[in-house]
């Protein structure tokens, strides 16, 4: 993507009613939304999260399908979300918003037991050691995780990286955290929700064509 059209989205992002764009300063220290996310939506609907959402894809086809849910999705790069955004728009999705921050500031995005289920689609694996910090189902993503989740509240990893379904699956099993689906092609074995098999992200589809098989965990945080 060229210079000017990324300046060119990020000029349109605020333009647009359901991006937030607040400064890490600015999340930091109050942010606005934290605990408010209803008076946003203007409901007490439930709230969906997209960590890391791209270009939104999944948050796009799952409010789409999901009227009486809210579904926001986070992440640093707005040129990305732009294409989501302008797509809620045109289609009148008022369940919809994006935010753009850094995802390891997601606790201070939202109150503790305000978001009902998290979803994490295709992360980068972060597979060198000295990168553990950065995987996003590591011990302190899983903490956040844990505080903004309402009780029983929903994880779903879905990611084309073996080594990342592998550790994930390690560390919950590890952690004594309940795994409630695990599958390590979703394409070809039965047991995967809907959503995960009927929405594809822009990545996602690359891969299907290089024959990577897609693997998917759904989990509850036990702490």
């Amino acid at each position: 993507m060229g210079s000017k059209n990324k300046l060119k989205r990020f000029k349109e992002n605020e333009t647009f009613k359901n991006v937030i764009q607040p400064t890490r300063e600015e999340v930091i220290t109050n942010f606005s939304y934290k605990g408010k996310w209803h008076s946003f939506f203007g409901n007490d609907n439930p709230i969906v999260v997209e960590l890391g959402c791209g270009k939104g894809e999944y948050t796009i086809a799952l409010a789409r399908k999901n009227p009486n849910k809210n579904f926001i999705g986070i992440d640093i790069k707005g040129a990305r979300f732009w294409r989501g955004a302008k797509t809620a728009l045109e289609e009148n999705l008022e369940n919809v918003a994006f935010v753009r921050t850094q995802i390891e500031l997601v606790d201070f995005i939202f109150a503790e037991k305000e978001v009902s289920e998290i979803w994490i689609t295709f992360p980068d694996p972060q597979i060198k050691y000295k990168r553990t910090k950065h995987r996003m189902t590591n011990s302190d993503f899983l903490k956040k995780y844990h505080q903004i989740l309402k009780e029983n509240g929903l994880v779903n990893l879905k990611t084309d990286s073996e080594f990342m379904h592998g550790y994930t699956l390690g560390l919950l099993h590890g952690e004594g955290h309940e795994v409630l689906n695990a599958n390590h092609n979703v394409y070809k074995n039965e047991g995967s929700p809907k959503e995960v098999t009927e929405t594809q992200t822009f990545y996602e589809n690359q891969y299907l064509e290089v024959g990577k098989p897609i693997t998917y965990i759904q989990f509850k945080l036990k702490y």
